[in-house]
C-alpha cells in the first residue's frame, strides 16, 4: 500500500485532506519540523546561501566546516572527523578507504551503504560471525583485517554487541556504520561510541548520516587523526560537493535545542514501552523503533491502521524484494495522547 503526500511529516502527515498521526520515518529528534531549529538554517541560509560553491581543497575555504569537523570529533570521542555531503557518502569514502586497510570481514546484513562492490554477506547468525572472526583475526598472524558492521540493526530494533572484540588479539581497524545511534544513544548522544570496547588491537572508524537524528542532509566519519587525514586525500573528500554550509551552523547552532529533544525521545519511548510491556510489539533494546509482527489471520495492518488515521512505516528494505516489515516510530514530536491513540488501535486490532 503506497501513500502519497504533498507535505512533509512531522508529527502527522496529510493524506488525502485527511490529517493522520505519523509514525514512520526517521526524524528521531523531531527536528525538521521544529520552529527553533528552522530557525536556525533560515539565519544559515541567508548568511552562507544554499551551497559553497568550491572544493573542499580549493585554495578559498570555508572555516565553518572545519569547526564543525573538530564540535563532531569531540563529540564522537575521536582524534578527527571529516563531514560530506550524505550520509551515504560517508559510508562510501570510509568503505573504500577502509579496504586500503585490509581485508573486509563483513558482518552479516550490513547495509548496503557499506558495501564494496558487490560483497558476499556472511549467511551465518551474528553470534556464529562473531566467534569464525575472532578465531579467523586470531590465527592470521601476518594478515591485515577490516571488520565491517552497523552498530544496530533498525528493522529489528537490535543494539548489536561489542564486547566480543576484547577477544582479538590481532591489530584490526573496526568500521561501525551509526547512523541511527548518534545522536540518540549514550549519556550525551555521542551514539553507540560510548559502549564501544577500548583494546590495545582495535582501532574505531566511526561512519553515520546525520540525518537520522539531526535532521540535516550530511555525514561524517570519525577516527584518528591518521585515517581521517588520509581520507582527505581520497576522491570522495577532494572531488564531491561539500555539504550545505547552512546545514553546518545549524547544528552547531542548535546543541542545546538537541538535547532537549533527546530526552522528549527517550521519555516518549519509555512511555510507549510500559504501555506495550505485555503485548507481543517488539522492542529488545529501547530503540525509537517498535516492531509490529503481522499475525497470519489478521487483516494488513498498515491498512487497518491507516483507515483510522495512524500511519506507520511498512515497506520492503534495504532492497525492493525484501519481506515488508512493520514498525511503528516514535519521535521526540509525538504527545502522550499520540502514543495512547495509536496503543488503543494497537490493542483493538489485536496485540
Amino acid at each position: 500500500m503506497l501513500i502519497h503526500t504533498d507535505t512533509t511529516p512531522g508529527r502527522t502527515v496529510t493524506v488525502d485532506n485527511r490529517s493522520c498521526l505519523f509514525f514512520s520515518g526517521f526524524s528521531y529528534l523531531g527536528l525538521h519540523q521544529h520552529p527553533v531549529f528552522k530557525t536556525a538554517l533560515t539565519e544559515g541560509i541567508n548568511r552562507y546561501g544554499t551551497l559553497f560553491p568550491s572544493s573542499r581543497v580549493g585554495n578559498v575555504r570555508l572555516s565553518l566546516f572545519e569547526e564543525m569537523e573538530h564540535a563532531l570529533c569531540t563529540h564522537l570521542e575521536q582524534q578527527a572527523a571529516v563531514v560530506l555531503s550524505s550520509g551515504y557518502m560517508a559510508a562510501q569514502a570510509a568503505i573504500h578507504y577502509a579496504a586500503t586497510r585490509g581485508q573486509l570481514c563483513y558482518a552479516p546484513g550490513a547495509h548496503p551503504a557499506l558495501w564494496y562492490g558487490t560483497p558476499q554477506l556472511p549467511p551465518t547468525n551474528r553470534e556464529e560471525w562473531e566467534q569464525h572472526t575472532i578465531a579467523t583475526v586470531n590465527s592470521q598472524h601476518d594478515h591485515q583485517y577490516v571488520i565491517v558492521t552497523d552498530a544496530l540493526n533498525p528493522i529489528t530494533g537490535e543494539r548489536y554487541r561489542f564486547d566480543w572484540l576484547r577477544q582479538l588479539q590481532r591489530k584490526v581497524l573496526v568500521l561501525i556504520d551509526d547512523s541511527h545511534g548518534i545522536g540518540i544513544l549514550g549519556p550525551r548522544g555521542q551514539g553507540t561510541i560510548h559502549s564501544l570496547p577500548g583494546t590495545d588491537y582495535v582501532q574505531y572508524l566511526i561512519t553515520a548520516s546525520l540525518a537520522k537524528a539531526y535532521s540535516i542532509e550530511g555525514g561524517v566519519i570519525a577516527g584518528s587523526a591518521a585515517d581521517i587525514a588520509a581520507l582527505k586525500r581520497t576522491g570522495f573528500f577532494t572531488g564531491s560537493t561539500s555539504m550545505m554550509p547552512a546545514s553546518a551552523h545549524t547544528w552547531l547552532q542548535t546543541a542545546p535545542l538537541m538535547q532537549q529533544q533527546r530526552h522528549l525521545l527517550e521519555q516518549n519511548i519509555a512511555f510507549f514501552l510500559h504501555l506495550s510491556a505485555n503485548t507481543t510489539i517488539h522492542n529488545p533494546h529501547g530503540l525509537p523503533m517498535f516492531i509490529l509482527p503481522q499475525p497470519d489471520d489478521q487483516p494488513p495492518l498498515l491498512n487497518y491502521l491507516a483507515e483510522r488515521d495512524v500511519i506507520i512505516s511498512s515497506f520492503p528494505y534495504p532492497f525492493p524484494q525484501s519481506r515488508p516489515v512493520n514498525r511503528a516510530i516514535i519521535s521526540a514530536l509525538h504527545t502522550q495522547q499520540d502514543i495512547i491513540t495509536l496503543y488503543q488501535f494497537l490493542k483493538e486490532y489485536g496485540y
